[in-house]
């Protein structure tokens, strides 16, 4: 379909997407599911920005995909993956359909994947302060000194 004939529910879904950093092929297949519009990889990249296809887009679309992207990089809170909780549920279940299969070996591994996740293996927080907010104590590392031999030097 022409970038033309598409309605504005579907532009406005389109931009949003490839802000989102969806490939052109996955916005195709989305647009398809969600509007029963077929439309080529070609067009969609007419949507965005930053390519050259899409250099002449209007105003309108450019200034939806720029804040759609600012908000998208900055709120991570909106990724149900991003939570730990969301994704401890999905271990869950596949662990639970990966035993009823009797893939035991999958199992076992999505057991040890959500230990992990939960044991907080997976994040980089490191503490930078000691209690109440004071400094660390310095780790004293022992020295130890050896009696080197003389070898018949005296």
């Amino acid at each position: 379909m022409a970038n033309g004939k598409l309605p504005e529910a579907v532009k406005t879904f389109i931009v949003q997407s490839l802000a989102c950093f969806d490939t052109p092929s996955v916005v195709v297949e989305a647009v398809r599911k969600e509007f029963g519009e077929t439309i080529t990889r070609q067009s969609v990249e007419g949507y965005d920005p930053t390519k050259k296809a899409g250099s002449n887009i209007a105003d309108k679309w450019r200034a939806l995909f720029e804040e759609t992207r600012k908000t998208f990089l900055e709120d991570t809170a909106s990724i149900a993956i991003s939570h730990r909780a969301v994704r401890l549920r999905a271990l869950q279940r596949m662990a639970d359909k990966a035993e009823t299969m009797g893939n035991m070996g999958l199992a076992a591994s999505l057991y040890k994947q959500a230990a992990e996740e939960s044991g907080g293996v997976y994040t980089n927080r490191r503490e930078l302060t000691g209690k109440d907010g004071k400094d660390l104590p310095v780790p004293v590392s022992p020295v130890t000194i050896f009696q080197l031999p003389d070898n018949g030097r005296g």
